[in-house]
């Protein structure tokens, strides 16, 4: 290609622009009546009953873990191929997190080893699965294990919108589902995110602890033709609230996320067709019949049939001008994890190979067919290029 493409940019519109602008003409920029609809519109959208806007998904899942009763000594079971985010509010906590490997094809997280590891720790309060790339993990086995051990599970839907499981949106099949509106995700408000649940008690939790602990909303203080000054802390909370700058443009993104998840499926769709008979391994689809949020477009390279790493790979796609990024650096990895728990890289050998082969493509909305098309010539271009002579000559 003659002009670099980034690996990921959102798509804003008209509409998302107007909204804010109006918003900012109103004279109310923080939590207010632009969240409010914003929530109101996820809660129709993933057919949940209670949505709560915050400022990210990480601080979604912090108010999640909080709102179940985890603390200090506990434990909570996740994946060792997620973003750091996943494991660090279990931390904030005083808790520990109990790292699992993933499935080698799904690169979700495993229930197998799920249910091995909840049987070796007693204090285990929590299960978060990750949806990865915008694919379900398996819920009915994962909520299964839960419920056999009286553990709650906490959704990782930061890729997840709007991926569906055996039909069903996720949002309301667990006990707290949490999603990232992250510039980089499906649907993008720069930074924010949505908490779901069924269990109106967790909602009303995490709505105080959204801001400060205290029992009423700014905006019903400060807006009221009464006085209505008073109000009381009733705990130590955080200030994760949603801004409305940030709602305004939240609520033209979801307007757009089935249409935006239909471009991102094309363009999956495409790459799978071009890339056939290279020295790669494309994404695995376990449920073609659910939706695929296709948030990430992962490849697997073969690295007994190529002449390089991935590292180099990835630098042969630049030189293609093409940016990709690696999804993800397992946590057992990185210093914190590992120096804290004594991890070694062989612990999670599934999340080890997997993330030495591992490249995202670029596949978002703003991507032209030409974009898409200079992809795929990289990518053949490269493959080529680094295909050991054994291959070429077969």
């Amino acid at each position: 290609m003659d002009k670099f493409l980034p690996f990921a940019l959102p798509l804003i519109g008209d509409d998302e622009i107007a909204e804010v602008v109006d918003t900012l003409k109103s004279g109310w920029l923080t939590t207010g009546k632009k969240t409010a609809a914003f929530e109101k519109q996820f809660e129709e959208f993933v057919v949940a009953e209670n949505a709560l806007a915050v400022n990210s998904a990480t601080s979604g899942l912090h108010l999640a873990l909080e709102a179940i009763g985890v603390g200090q000594g506990d434990a909570v079971l996740t994946t060792a191929y997620t973003f750091t985010a996943t494991a660090e509010v279990i931390r904030y906590l005083g808790a520990d997190p109990i790292l699992v490997d993933i499935d080698p094809y799904t690169f979700n997280i495993d229930p197998e080893l799920i249910r091995k590891e909840i049987i070796k720790h007693d204090n285990i309060k929590a299960i978060i699965p990750v949806h990865f790339a915008g694919q379900s993990c398996e819920m009915d086995e994962i909520l299964a294990i839960a419920k056999e051990f009286d553990v709650k599970v906490v959704e990782d839907a930061a890729h997840a919108l709007p991926t569906t499981y055996k039909g069903k949106v996720i949002g309301s099949i667990s006990d707290i589902t949490v999603y990232s509106f992250y510039v980089t995700k499906t649907i993008a408000t720069g930074e924010g995110g949505m908490i779901t649940s069924e269990n109106k008690d967790y909602i009303s939790r995490m709505k105080t602890m959204r801001l400060h602990g205290i029992n009423r909303d700014v905006f019903d203080r400060y807006t009221s033709n009464k006085p209505s000054w008073f109000y009381e802390v009733v705990e130590p909370g955080f200030k994760y609230n949603m801004t409305d700058v940030a709602a305004s443009i939240g609520i033209h993104q979801l307007n757009k996320a089935c249409t935006f998840q239909q471009r991102r499926q094309w363009i999956a769709d495409k790459y799978n067709e071009a890339f056939e008979g290279l020295p790669l391994r494309t994404p695995f689809v376990k449920r073609p019949e659910d939706t695929h949020a296709w948030h990430l477009y992962v490849l697997q390279l073969d690295l007994a049939e190529i002449s390089v790493d991935r590292d180099r790979f990835i630098e042969l796609m630049v030189e293609q001008n093409i940016g990709t990024s690696v999804h993800f650096i397992p946590l057992h990895l990185h210093p914190y994890w590992r120096d804290k728990y004594n991890y070694k890289a062989e612990d999670f050998p599934v999340s080890l190979d997997v993330f030495n082969r591992a490249v995202s493509l670029p596949i978002y909305p703003k991507m032209t067919d030409e974009d898409v098309e200079g992809v795929i010539a990289a990518v053949k271009t490269v493959c080529e290029e680094i295909a050991k002579p054994s291959r070429l000559a077969s």
